[in-house]
């Protein structure tokens, strides 16, 4: 960590504490309902109980496990798909509108029908995320790769580089940033759509657990998956921001 970061750290920090102390006082002083609106100290033993216990673990498992598979299907698919349709302005104009229809559909009235062709589990979740996380990097894809430098292209028409080379040598790195952001998006994305897809198909996973205690009123529980997945979207994506300066590292050394 820069020793100009930490300040920064240290202040948020603080201004988190600040607003759990205000959140604990609010609930005590106005005598709130657990139920309504738990205080932060009822939600953390909550937190605590199904972590010791062993309770939260088969959930956090299933919903990592479906976030990792959706991401590798839905990224993938999404960055081919980019290079595609960016090399190909024919296919581009074809399939496009199609693509985009895809997903102005809401997913979450997608999962009835997932659920009866993959049945219940963790199938129509991985689906689902997979869909949702698709679109953001197949868009960055392709619009990073219509975004190079025309002097560039030039260039390498010039030295004579076939579309192959071109597209590998030029166009992806200079498109990675762009395609990276894509990622970050995606994942973040990821995480919404296997939480949702366990509201409907599933009866493991966070977001199974969300409804679970949904419907025992059980919102200290709730409270506490919530914090749960928070940390987990967070933790990924850390994860993300890693990877994006490990694959960056190259490019940022010769500049």
């Amino acid at each position: 960590m820069k020793r100009h970061e930490l300040p920064l750290r240290l202040g948020s920090l603080l201004l988190a504490a600040g607003l759990l102390l205000a959140w604990e006082a609010a609930c005590r002083t106005l005598r709130l309902s657990a139920l309504v609106l738990p205080p932060p100290s009822a939600v953390a033993q909550s937190l605590w109980q199904g972590l010791a216990s062993g309770y939260f673990w088969p959930h956090l498992r299933t919903t990592v496990v479906e976030l990792l598979l959706g991401v590798t299907l839905g990224c993938t698919v999404g960055f081919l798909a980019g290079i595609l349709l960016g090399e190909h302005a024919l296919l581009r104009r074809l399939l496009m509108p199609y693509v985009v229809a895809s997903q102005v559909i809401p997913k979450l009235a997608l999962a009835p029908l997932f659920v009866l062709w993959f049945g219940f589990g963790m199938a129509p979740t991985v689906v689902i995320t997979a869909l949702i996380c698709f679109f953001p990097l197949m868009e960055n894809t392709l619009t990073a790769l219509q975004q190079v430098a025309p002097e560039r292209l030039e260039l390498f028409r010039m030295l004579g580089a076939t579309r192959a080379q071109t597209l590998w040598r030029l166009k992806l790195p200079s498109g990675l940033p762009a395609i990276l952001a894509g990622l970050r998006v995606a994942v973040v994305l990821a995480l919404v759509g296997a939480v949702v897809g366990e509201f409907i198909a599933a009866s493991k996973g966070l977001g199974a657990l969300v409804i679970a205690s949904q419907g025992t009123m059980d919102t200290s529980l709730m409270f506490a998956v919530l914090v749960l997945i928070a940390l987990l979207g967070m933790l990924v994506y850390q994860a993300t921001l890693l990877l994006e300066r490990w694959l960056l590292l190259p490019f940022t050394r010769t500049t």
